[in-house]
């Protein structure tokens, strides 16, 4: 299944109403907005993933719909997924994005892959 084009259309109006500068990348049948070059916030299938504060992860976890991303199989600390539900009412995206937002500065880029000779 293909990420949800609804959801990215929201993502992206609320980016453009915050003046974020961003790219989109598709990634494994996913969707994600890369700000300063770093992961921020993505799309998986319906859900949105968000990178945020990891000293703040057990408080965004008592919020409704949330979960640590295990992607992998493995728990992902700094990274949650948000269910539908959690997501629905736009003050709640608004929220997840915002959280991500406030972490990026902070977040350590991916390193750059060596390029093939």
């Amino acid at each position: 299944m293909a990420y949800n084009e609804f959801l990215a259309d929201r993502i992206r109006q609320i980016l453009h109403h915050k003046k974020v500068l961003y790219l989109e990348k598709q990634m494994m049948g996913s969707l994600v907005f890369m700000v300063d070059n770093k992961m921020c916030v993505g799309i998986i299938k319906d859900e949105l993933m968000v990178r945020i504060d990891p000293e703040i992860e057990v408080v965004a976890l008592e919020k409704e719909g949330s979960r640590l991303m295990d992607f992998t199989g493995k728990s992902m600390h700094g990274f949650l997924m948000i269910n539908p539900e959690g997501i629905d009412m736009d003050e709640d995206l608004d929220y997840w994005i915002q959280l991500a937002l406030d972490f990026n500065p902070s977040a350590k880029a991916s390193k750059p892959k060596k390029k093939k000779t």
